[in-house]
């Protein structure tokens, strides 16, 4: 499966408010479910000594799945293939290393 498949699927599933036109709702999705994923963290880390047991890594698969499908969705309010944000992506990094600026701060190192 591509990442283009998987939004093409995924936003058949999608229902909120003025869809197709509203990338607000996909953001807020996002943003609560990348705060689940370092919620989960956070307790492995406190209770599990930073361990992650199979428990834990489903639990980490799910959520890591949520943010998937609502960044997924941003994607195409945006009208953005995510197989082209995955390649620009890694042309940005490998531009980086290949520039030896991975480390260091700013959008446009």
């Amino acid at each position: 499966m591509t990442f283009d498949d998987y939004q093409e699927i995924a936003s058949q599933t999608a229902i909120y408010p003025d869809q197709g036109s509203n990338f607000v709702y996909p953001v807020l999705g996002l943003a609560g479910e990348t705060g689940e994923v370092a919620d989960k963290i956070k307790k492995i880390i406190r209770d599990q000594a930073g361990m992650i047991d199979n428990n834990g890594r489903e639990e980490l698969k799910k959520e890591l799945g949520d943010v998937l499908w609502y960044l997924s969705q941003l994607a195409t309010e945006l009208d953005l293939s995510l197989n082209e944000v995955a390649k620009a992506n890694l042309h940005k990094i490998y531009s980086r290393l290949r520039r030896e600026r991975l480390s260091g701060a700013g959008d446009n190192r």
